[in-house]
């Protein structure tokens, strides 16, 4: 692979623009760059909840996933190119399934919180539904990975999941919605 980063800074950004895998360059605050800033927000967010005391399962869990989020950031920067498959939902699709059935069936929405670690895991989940929103923004302009929509939908929902999962593993409860509490 060589030496990729051997140099940190370029230059080459300072006029507002920067480039793409493919060598084309465009704007920073591109549609397609928003994605990828989104995503990158994202895989930097599940990281922070890695460092944190959580079970060895989800740590392995949300390393898998980073896998795919630079996958997925890699898609972008190289238009026409798809790297998540079917599998990767798959994958997620299989560890909600396996961690919501350890847990109590919701009767209520809940509150972002919990424990620390719950709580970066909220705000990774609201990361996740950005980074949706910016990829479909894309995808209504240009072509886009059906998977890769679908991907970050799932994510989010496995995000929310795993928030509860380390509340539980924390022994923190959980708060409700209350309607109509002020």
């Amino acid at each position: 692979m060589g030496n990729r980063l051997s140099k940190i800074y370029t230059r080459t950004g300072d006029d507002g623009t920067t480039g793409l895998s493919s060598g084309i360059r465009i704007e920073k605050d591109d549609k397609r760059i928003e994605a990828i800033g989104a995503i990158d927000e994202l895989n930097s967010a599940i990281g922070l909840v890695i460092s944190s005391s959580i079970p060895d399962e989800l740590k392995l869990v949300l390393e898998k996933i980073q896998q795919e989020l630079f996958n997925l950031g890699g898609e972008l920067s190289m238009p026409d190119s798809e790297m998540i498959n079917s599998d990767a939902i798959k994958y997620l699709e299989s560890a909600l399934d396996k961690l919501n059935d350890k847990l109590t069936a919701l009767k209520n929405f809940v509150l972002p919180g919990g424990s620390r670690s719950a709580a970066n895991c909220h705000i990774a989940r609201a990361i996740c539904r950005r980074a949706e929103r910016r990829l479909l923004g894309l995808s209504r302009i240009s072509r886009v990975n059906k998977n890769s929509l679908r991907y970050l939908n799932r994510l989010s929902d496995l995000l929310f999941v795993i928030a509860r999962s380390i509340n539980k593993y924390d022994g923190t409860r959980e708060i409700l919605w209350k309607q109509n509490q002020s």
